[in-house]
């Protein structure tokens, strides 16, 4: 594996304190706080850690407090319900004595039944369209790299190639929809319970942004604040974040300094894989003189 994707599996990798206690690395992305993803992700990972012979198939959290990306963060499993079918873990995750995050999340027995799924829209391949570091550096060429915020600029683990142009470059009033294909830098172990946990940690990207398109802002402009409030995410059918996977996201609404997004994730051949859901605060502030 490529050193970055060693890391991203190492950070989704806890060690376990005790029999429902575990301990996970934080990564500075460039933001000043930890990264919701890496808080869904590693809450998931120690779920799974006390659960055999179940997948996970949903999961809903709230964020609670922003966790400090210099620190290691404590997960607490508690093993609500161990039922024929399915298993109920709740996850509280602690920073400074403090929860960051609450988790509930839901594991099944694999089985079959009734199956239909929306259809996945038609959209250009991604070897068609621009990967997303390219606008980074068509970014660069117009804004000097000290005036960009360093999230912008930090190497990620995975590969994203937006089909429409990033509101970044062009911050004009849109539509309140975007679709991004993705799949990370390089292969990953065949371990369904890593993906699933990737899965929940890039989840968190792309989201709530997509709130903003209908307003002429960005993710850039300095009087807007971003901040996820709860994520909610439904695993359908298999899949692996190694291969091309479609996300496909909505705005359905925003009012009272809050944006929601539902967004769908589709496999290339047109599988609906998972589907999720994130609101959080979306407050414009005046902008101050200079």
């Amino acid at each position: 594996m490529q050193p970055i994707l060693e890391d991203l599996v190492r950070l989704l990798t806890l060690e376990r304190l005790d029999t429902n206690l575990f301990r996970g690395e934080s990564r500075d992305i460039g933001t000043n706080r930890v990264f919701g993803g890496q808080v869904l992700g590693q809450a998931l990972a120690a779920a799974n850690y006390t659960v055999e012979d179940r997948v996970v198939h949903s999961l809903h959290a709230y964020f609670l407090r922003k966790g400090d990306h210099t620190a290691p963060i404590i997960y607490e499993v508690d093993r609500q319900r161990d039922g024929r079918s399915y298993s109920s873990r709740r996850v509280v995750a602690i920073q400074h004595g403090y929860p960051i995050l609450n988790l509930a999340a839901s594991f099944q027995h694999p089985e079959d039944g009734l199956e239909h799924q929306a259809p996945m829209p038609a959209v250009p391949r991604p070897d068609e369209l621009k990967d997303a570091t390219d606008y980074r550096r068509e970014l660069l060429e117009r804004v000097p790299e000290s005036c960009l915020p360093r999230y912008l600029l930090h190497e990620r683990p995975f590969e994203f190639r937006p089909v429409q142009t990033p509101q970044f470059i062009d911050p004009q009033p849109r539509e309140p929809r975007a679709q991004v294909w993705f799949r990370t830098v390089g292969p990953l172990p065949d371990d369904d319970g890593l993906h699933r946990n990737v899965l929940a940690y890039v989840s968190d990207y792309y989201l709530i942004g997509t709130a903003t398109r209908p307003h002429e802002t960005s993710v850039l402009a300095t009087n807007l604040q971003l901040t996820s409030l709860d994520h909610a995410l439904w695993f359908q059918r298999p899949f692996r974040v190694d291969e091309w996977l479609l996300y496909v996201i909505e705005s359905p609404s925003a009012s009272g300094a809050r944006g929601l997004a539902i967004g769908q994730i589709f496999r290339q051949d047109g599988k609906l894989v998972a589907v999720v859901a994130q609101e959080g605060v979306m407050r414009l502030w005046p902008e101050k003189d200079g």
